[in-house]
């Protein structure tokens, strides 16, 4: 997980997840609770998926909600 994510590349990270931003990587502190458990779940889920996804080169993992 990375909130810059040139710069993981830059430094050699293979999976990269993008987070919201450097003081709140994995949430918003302006929404509410639930948002923001929402927005962690969502997160670290992506982060998971790309432990077990099998890859070749740098690869950034895009994160919707």
């Amino acid at each position: 997980m990375a909130n810059l994510i040139p710069v993981a590349k830059t430094v050699g990270a293979n999976r990269m997840v993008p987070t919201i931003s450097i003081p709140y990587p994995l949430g918003d502190p302006s929404t509410p609770e639930k948002e923001q458990w929402k927005l962690r779940y969502h997160r670290v889920g992506v982060a998971l998926t790309a432990l077990e996804t099998p890859i070749e080169e740098q690869t950034v993992f895009e994160v919707r909600i």
